[in-house]
C-alpha cells in the first residue's frame, strides 16, 4: 500500500504516518515545513522498515504541486491512498482577521485540497482500489460564528467528499470524511481546548485513536467518521435544531472561549 499524506509534519499528519507505517505501508509525506518532514521521516525510519519519501511543498502554489506530482511519478510511486490532512484556521471573528488570512483558509482547505486530490486520482495505481480521506471537522455540521470561514470550508469538504465518493464508486474509489472535534495537534490547539473548559474536554479526541480508526474505517469502505460518542450526539442535535438557534448558542460558547484562549496564549 502506497500512501500520500499532506500536512504530514503536524500532529494529525504525524499520527496518521505512524499508523500507516505500523501497518507496513510505504509513505510519501509532504508539508510546507521541511524541517518537520525530515524529523518525521527519520523517526519512522528508525522505528519501522517501511519505504518513506518526503518533499516540501506549498500546496497553495499550483507550480509546486505539479512539481510534487512529477517527483512522485519519477519515483514510480503508484498511489493507493491519499490522506488530505493539510489545513489552516485563524482564531477570531470575520473582521478581526486580515482578508489575506481569510482567503488563505479557502486556498488551502478547499482549492489546494481539491488540486492535490485530482492529481492523486490521476496517478493512482490502475485497476485497483483507491482510498481518499478528507479531514473535515465537527465544525462542518453547524454555522459557526467567530469561525465562519473555517467551518464553511470544512462543510465544503464534507459535502464534496460525499458527492465524490458516489461519483467514483464504480471506479473502486472509496472516500471518507473525518470530522473530529478538538485535537491536541499544536500548543495553540491545546490552549483552545483548555479555553473551552468542560466542552473542550468532553469533545476532544486522542490523536492515536483517531488515526487508527480513520485508516480502519476507510479500508472498510466507510464514508463518514465522527470520533467520540459526544461528538456524534452533537452532530445529530445539529440536524434537528434550527440553524439560527445553533448559531446563537455557538456564538455564546465561542465568544467566551476565544476571550479565554487569548489570555491562556
Amino acid at each position: 500500500m502506497n500512501v500520500l499524506i499532506t500536512g504530514a509534519s503536524g500532529g494529525l499528519g504525524r499520527a496518521l504516518a505512524i499508523e500507516c507505517a505500523e501497518r507496513g505501508y510505504n509513505l510519501f509525506l509532504t508539508d510546507i515545513n521541511d524541517t518537520g518532514l525530515v524529523s518525521v521521516k527519520n523517526g519512522l525510519e528508525r522505528q519501522f522498515g517501511t519505504e518513506i519519501y518526503i518533499k516540501c511543498c506549498d500546496l497553495t502554489d499550483e507550480g509546486e504541486t505539479k512539481t510534487l506530482i512529477k517527483f512522485i511519478n519519477n519515483q514510480d510511486f503508484k498511489l493507493d491512498m491519499l490522506l488530505n490532512v493539510a489545513g489552516i484556521d485563524y482564531e477570531g471573528g470575520f473582521l478581526q482577521r486580515g482578508f489575506e488570512e481569510i482567503i488563505s483558509i479557502l486556498k488551502l482547505n478547499i482549492e489546494a485540497t481539491l488540486r492535490i486530490t485530482r492529481e492523486a486520482l490521476l496517478c493512482r495505481r490502475p485497476d485497483s482500489n483507491f482510498y481518499v480521506v478528507f479531514v473535515s471537522s465537527l465544525a462542518s455540521m453547524y454555522p459557526m460564528p467567530l469561525k465562519a470561514t473555517y467551518a464553511a470550508s470544512k462543510r465544503f469538504l464534507l459535502d464534496f467528499s460525499i458527492a465524490l465518493g458516489q461519483e467514483m464508486k464504480k471506479e473502486k474509489v472509496t472516500v471518507l470524511s473525518l470530522c473530529p472535534a478538538g485535537l491536541a495537534t499544536t500548543p495553540e490547539s491545546i490552549c483552545g481546548i483548555e479555553a473551552q473548559g468542560f466542552w473542550g474536554s468532553v469533545t476532544a479526541n486522542r490523536l492515536e485513536k483517531v488515526a487508527h480508526q480513520t485508516i480502519s474505517r476507510v479500508l472498510k469502505n466507510r464514508h463518514l467518521y465522527i470520533p467520540g460518542v459526544m461528538n456524534r450526539f452533537l452532530s445529530i442535535v445539529g440536524k434537528v435544531i434550527p440553524p439560527a438557534i445553533i448559531a446563537k448558542l455557538l456564538y455564546v460558547r465561542w465568544n467566551k472561549a476565544q476571550k479565554k484562549w487569548l489570555v491562556i496564549r
